[in-house]
């Protein structure tokens, strides 16, 4: 886990960087400003069949207290209101996660 300040509108750009370095994976990056939360999945091509980042974000998401997110199944955002729930969300991301590995 790295923690970095983020401004939600940078969050794709920040997960992209991270896939390519990673190669293959998956990147959750989560902010928090003035309470709120904001969160981006990436999934690298090669998992994007097995893993969506749409179902992910939405794990998240319903963790900090939001409904929805979207995007497609390599990358996706969303957020909630509940800040305070940031780890939480990135629980629900790995008990997801450890659903699809099962």
């Amino acid at each position: 886990m790295v923690f970095r300040e983020f401004e939600p509108k940078n969050l794709r750009s920040v997960v992209d960087e991270y896939k390519k370095a990673r190669g293959s994976g998956v990147v959750a990056v989560l902010a928090v400003n003035e309470g709120r939360a904001t969160v981006a999945i990436g999934v690298s091509d090669d998992l994007a069949e097995q893993v969506n980042a749409v179902g992910l974000v939405q794990a998240a998401v319903a963790a900090l207290g939001g409904q929805g997110g979207g995007g497609r199944p390599d990358m996706a955002q969303g957020g909630g209101p509940d800040g305070s729930k940031a780890q939480e969300a990135l629980d629900a991301i790995r008990d997801a996660l450890e659903k699809v590995a099962a």
